[in-house]
């Protein structure tokens, strides 16, 4: 960065405006959560796509979020689930300046972040590596807990009336207005 004169308010600011992108991304960083302090012995560090974040102040404040973009131009960060309904009645991202954050998760998927953190791999949990633990879709097979069974094959008790409500219920007759009946 160049020389900035503590004097002069406007070198500063033209010192941001003109700033380039690897001096615009140490511009952009978030101070830790408490734990996250205690944790790295750091106070603040550049906010990264995948961190998570909490909103300290403005109508979103409180809510916990995961970084979607970091928008180095324009000194923001777009965040997941944080939109903003314009006129058409369209959802829009909402651009949030990173003084109003504070960060409570890292992405650690990076060496390079990794390295500056000093954090060794055995002490990392997969959530913070990026990874998202694998949800299976499979129903386990339960044969101890089967349901006793009619001479037709089918299930008795609370489970038929769930499966068989066309039984259980009366039909509804369908009801035509006098005015509407068949004319010959």
């Amino acid at each position: 960065m160049s020389v900035l004169s503590p004097h002069s308010p406007r070198r500063q600011r033209k010192a941001v405006y003109d700033a380039p992108t690897s001096q615009r991304r140490i511009l952009m960083t978030v101070p830790l959560s408490r734990e996250l302090r205690r944790r790295f012995h750091r106070r603040s560090i550049p906010v990264r796509k995948g961190d998570t974040v909490r909103v300290m102040s403005g109508s979103f404040s409180g809510r916990e979020e995961r970084v979607a973009k970091v928008d180095r131009r324009g000194y923001s960060v777009t965040l997941d689930n944080v939109t903003l309904k314009t006129g058409e009645s369209k959802l829009k991202p909402l651009a949030i300046r990173t003084s109003h954050l504070v960060l409570t998760k890292l992405n650690l998927a990076d060496a390079w972040r990794r390295q500056a953190l000093q954090v060794a791999e055995g002490q990392l949990t997969p959530e913070e590596l990026g990874e998202e633990p694998e949800v299976t879709d499979e129903v386990p097979a339960t044969s101890s807990t089967a349901t006793p069974e009619t001479k037709d094959g089918e299930p008795e008790g609370e489970e038929a009336a769930a499966k068989k409500p066309s039984e259980t219920r009366p039909a509804r007759a369908r009801e035509v207005p006098a005015d509407k009946e068949s004319t010959p």
